[in-house]
């Protein structure tokens, strides 16, 4: 059985990928801020209130280390808020976002690797990233730091793993422009807080977004791939063939 813990799998992307990988068999575990849905597989938690999230993930893996072959724990869920120029941004909605976006995904990685350590069969962390943490945009300061350092943080994971007895395979991915309720989060902002508004405007006029269920796929068809552990640690989906 192969388990995969997914991350703000309440929607977009993470929603995505829970039907598509439970709908070929693989069992699935989410965890997300709501599960309006009633998903038995869907935990509820606050990835902002990082006390809970190491208990979390060393009771998924004891009760699933007998029964699973494999574990893949998808860091996806994320924020682009706070949208603005530094200097005028909102200190607890940084604060937040610090947490999601990074500070969750360290915690979650850091336990899943303790509470994994003596596993012999196939271990992976897959951080879902941005091109945003590899190039500079006006008003995305806190999400492009906190993508970026996510990138880096896979990077030293990655070369750790190499010396570990039975290392975890890390990818930290950026998977394109995909519409979902953060691409509305984008539109929806003050162009004076974010001067590429009107670029992300026309990305959804013009039809240049992906779809969740699209990205799901594709990401899905990545962690497949035989030299996976080859890929990574820093990688661009739409860089990567299928």
């Amino acid at each position: 059985m192969n388990l995969f813990i997914v991350t703000g799998a309440s929607k977009g992307i993470g929603s995505e990928l829970m039907k598509q990988l439970k709908g070929r068999g693989d069992k699935v575990i989410g965890i997300a801020r709501t599960n309006e849905s009633r998903d038995g597989d869907l935990l509820t938690a606050d990835l902002s209130l990082t006390d809970r999230l190491a208990e979390i993930i060393k009771r998924i893996v004891e009760e699933n280390h007998s029964s699973a072959t494999s574990f893949t724990l998808i860091n996806n869920a994320g924020t682009v808020e706070p949208i603005g120029l530094i200097g005028t941004i909102d200190e607890k909605k940084l604060t937040e976002a610090l947490a999601v976006n990074l500070t969750a995904p360290m915690i979650l990685s850091n336990a899943f690797i303790s509470a994994l350590e003596k596993f012999e069969g196939q271990k992976r962390i897959v951080n879902i990233s941005s091109g945003a943490g590899r190039n500079p945009y006006e008003g995305w300061g806190v999400y492009c730091t906190t993508k970026a350092g996510l990138d880096h943080f896979s990077r030293v994971v990655s070369l750790e793993q190499e010396k570990a007895e039975y290392p975890v395979d890390v990818i930290s991915i950026a998977p394109g422009i995909i519409d979902t309720g953060m691409q509305k989060t984008i539109r929806s902002s003050n162009a004076a807080d974010f001067p590429l508004h009107d670029r992300f405007v026309d990305y959804k006029q013009q039809g240049q977004l992906s779809s969740a269920e699209e990205t799901a796929r594709k990401l899905i068809s990545v962690m497949d791939r035989e030299d996976f552990g080859k890929l990574g640690p820093i990688a661009d989906i739409r860089q990567i063939g299928e």
